[in-house]
């Protein structure tokens, strides 16, 4: 069986470059799942690694394929010195260990919660799941198994996520571009919403 997730470091290492820290964090009945942080100039990312091990299974299926299915791995991008954002990783882990504890498949348009701010004094609590194939290219595994793919989140305040629930993801990512929302700032307030 391939390793999954040393190729997945290797497609982060192409893509990102070295990684400057990295952090473990293991829930109760799951896979490890580890944040690397790679620091781009005033921009630092933070990608996980262990999500894509199993993949995503439908909640609904009886059981669970162990080949089949999307994999997926996140990545946060935010600029850097303006908050405490190193303080992301556990809510990174998280939301990358929802899959295994709550049968969830993550995908584009999704919206994702930790329930509390993604870093202390973030205005977020929320993440939007954006399309992947941007910074990172889906790495390709061999048949049967589906592409890894690397996904961007989207950092969302309060009123930004229940709008978007109303609206859609597409209209919310509509309204930050019209107003040249810079969805990198861990301090931003919410787009203007009316």
């Amino acid at each position: 069986m391939v390793d999954v997730l040393a190729l997945v470091e290797a497609r982060l290492r192409t893509a990102l470059g070295e990684p400057d820290a990295r952090a473990a964090v293991t829930f109760l009945g799951t896979d490890r799942i580890e944040v690397l942080r790679f620091t781009d100039g005033d921009i630092v990312r933070y990608a996980t690694l262990g999500m894509s091990a199993q993949p995503m299974a439908d909640p609904t299926s009886a059981l669970a394929d162990p080949v089949k299915g999307p994999r997926a791995e996140l990545i946060l991008s935010v600029r850097v010195g303006l908050a405490d954002t190193d303080k992301v990783l556990r809510a990174l882990a998280v939301l990358a260990a929802s899959p295994q504890v709550e049968g969830l498949v993550v995908a584009p348009g999704a919206s994702l919660d930790t329930g509390e701010p993604l870093w202390p004094g973030a205005p977020f609590t929320s993440v939007l799941v954006a399309e992947p194939g941007g910074l990172v290219e889906d790495l390709d595994l061999d048949a049967p198994m589906d592409p890894v793919r690397f996904l961007p989140l989207l950092p969302m305040t309060t009123n930004e996520a229940a709008w978007k629930r109303v609206r859609g993801a597409q209209e919310l990512q509509e309204r930050w571009l019209s107003h040249g929302t810079d969805l990198r700032d861990p301090l931003r307030k919410s787009v203007p919403l009316d």
